[in-house]
């Protein structure tokens, strides 16, 4: 039986622009998987926080979404640098096919890197400003 390839490039993809709502860990382990029901209940939950939640901060009541794509970026770091040899010892095994990353994941994990830490900072700086100034600067 000829399972299918798993592309570490697309996998990256997925986990850096969807990985607060787990799109790359249903890519990878299908739809069943606990992390991404996890990253998807995340997402749920924050959608009712901001529904129900009132004149609250958004970024307090999405919270768990933040987080939630915080892991996501990280994730895509920790797939992209997955060497291509081990990557497919891990989702490939019996695809047939050999993986060999190329200079598309390089750059796609340099803007993930630079999206990462900017939503980081971003978090923690609008956090700061809701705790220590009551939002005087937003």
């Amino acid at each position: 039986m000829n399972i299918a390839h798993k592309n570490k490039t697309i996998a990256t993809l997925l986990a850096s622009l969807f990985g607060g709502f787990g799109i790359h860990r249903f890519y990878l382990y299908g739809m069943k998987d606990i992390g991404g029901l996890i990253h998807l209940l995340a997402a749920v939950i924050s959608v009712l926080a901001i529904v129900f939640g009132g004149d609250r901060p958004v970024i307090f009541l999405a919270g768990t979404f933040v987080l939630s794509a915080i892991a996501g970026f990280i994730e895509a770091l920790v797939i992209g640098l997955t060497p291509d040899d081990k990557w497919d010892a891990l989702h490939n095994a019996n695809s047939g096919k050999v993986s060999s990353s190329d200079w598309p994941l390089a750059i796609l994990l340099v803007l993930t890197a630079g999206g990462g830490a900017t939503a980081v900072i971003a978090a923690i700086a609008r956090t700061f400003d809701l705790l220590f100034t009551g939002g005087a600067y937003g």
